[in-house]
């Protein structure tokens, strides 16, 4: 999608995805800039670990203390980089790189002018990732009820309009391009409409977050009855309200990945700290504890170096992972790069400087939400039918998938089934690069 807008095609255009268009300005203009680069890519993503990590720490300091700041900091640089499914510079990250600073911002400054640039930073974070949108509303509700605790109503309508103002620039700008280009239903078909009919069509269960909400509500009960936090501090009711919007936004999808949990940790880690300092005060041996933790923690990292240094000193790349591998592949075997299609492992397309086959399979996920169809103007209606003309229509010559996996997540069986038994009748198995499996296509078919 990023590559595409610097090849001069507003996102949505000629490929899909299903995130706001500020998430693929961030890796367009390092393109633009910098070329296909992944060392420049991974540069900007931990130099955005780090700076949501900075402004975690000022948030700490504020809203307790520096030490608060520094540790909760500490946790954020861990738990923003970790390695295996996190190990890609993602929208989680690139919207919290906004989201923090105008948390800090609203903690630390009650001027017109700092309200207003919050409102931009937070306007920003909902252009790079949507969801985020309940979190705003609680950032609202936070500002209306001080307003009425003081007994401050104009001041509270003041700072809402200012907050306001602030969060609808970023969301006309990049409208904008759109109007002037006269397909302004583009715009509010793929950043409005498809999100709202992804979260109603999803088939997940609100079950399946029930379990983090209760953690997060057994430790707040906890907090609150111990008196280690002080939730009739404003500060504290800005960063729960914010934490509470974002765990909505993840009950109101019946989902909870791994990575979504980024744009948690943050406010939970200085709302932890704050309380282990209370309920910890004066215990010395938690220090070394403390340091141990900070040592040992990041194992799964100190792995993927050594599989780094690995992989260069074997291969003779510091680049791994089937992202690069199975590109290698095709060209190694020299199968026809344009004729490829990715059911996994899509970065591929961007390495071998090709194009998915169709909009729905920009990222191979949105092949089996038909509910989106409509909003990037799919001539296919259903899954099957998209399945049909990617592989009996298109015939390509090259399908990837992942080894011993379903194609496609579990719950959609009739799909991986279509597809493995085409691939079956079809297609043999060219080989196996690391967990994926490349096919090529039999003479005759």
């Amino acid at each position: 999608m990023a590559q595409s807008w610097v090849d001069g095609h507003l996102p949505y255009t000629e490929l899909w995805d299903l995130k706001p268009p500020l998430a693929f300005l961030f890796f367009s203009g390092i393109i633009y800039i910098f070329g296909k680069s992944f060392v420049a890519i991974r540069f900007f993503g931990a130099l955005t670990v780090a700076l949501v990590s900075f402004y975690t720490y000022k948030a700490g300091k504020e809203a307790h203390s520096a030490r608060i700041g520094f540790w909760s900091a500490l946790g954020c640089v861990y738990l923003l980089s970790l390695f295996g499914s996190l190990q890609g510079v993602m929208s989680e990250h690139l919207s919290m790189l906004f989201f923090m600073p105008a948390l800090y911002l609203l903690l630390k400054h009650k001027q017109a002018k700092w309200i207003f640039t919050a409102g931009i930073m937070l306007g920003i974070s909902l252009m790079m990732k949507l969801n985020l949108a309940y979190a705003v509303i609680g950032i609202f509700l936070w500002v209306l009820g001080i307003s009425i605790h003081k007994r401050k109503f104009h001041k509270g309508f003041t700072e809402i309009l200012l907050l306001g103002s602030g969060v609808i620039i970023p969301v006309a700008a990049t409208f904008f391009p759109y109007l002037v280009s006269g397909i302004p239903e583009v715009w509010i078909d793929s950043v409005i409409r498809a999100p709202l009919a992804y979260s109603d069509d999803l088939k997940s269960s609100v079950f399946k977050v029930l379990p983090l909400v209760a953690v997060l509500l057994l430790f707040g009960l906890l907090c609150w009855k111990k008196k280690w936090i002080d939730f009739s501090d404003h500060r504290i009711l800005l960063l729960s309200l914010a934490l509470a919007g974002v765990v909505f936004s993840f009950l109101k999808s019946g989902k909870v990945n791994g990575h979504y949990l980024m744009q948690i940790y943050p406010m939970i880690l200085i709302l932890l700290g704050i309380a282990l300092s209370r309920a910890m005060r004066y215990r010395e041996i938690y220090h070394p504890l403390a340091l141990f933790l900070a040592i040992a923690l990041p194992v799964e990292s100190y792995a993927e170096f050594a599989n780094i240094i690995d992989n260069k000193r074997t291969h003779g790349t510091f680049f791994n992972g089937e992202g690069f591998t199975v590109p290698e592949f095709i060209r190694e075997h020299e199968l026809n790069p344009e004729e490829v299609l990715f059911f996994e492992y899509h970065i591929g397309y961007w390495v071998l400087d090709t194009s998915p086959p169709s909009k729905a399979a920009t990222h191979p996920s949105n092949i089996c939400r038909p509910a989106l169809y409509p909003y990037f103007q799919n001539p296919r209606k259903n899954a099957l039918e998209e399945l049909e003309y990617l592989l009996d229509t298109l015939k390509p010559k090259t399908v990837v998938t992942r080894k011993d996996k379903t194609v496609f997540d579990r719950e959609y069986i009739e799909e991986d089934a279509y597809v493995r038994a085409y691939l079956s009748e079809h297609y043999c198995l060219e080989g196996i690069v690391g967990r994926a499996e490349v096919f090529s296509r039999l003479e005759g078919y």
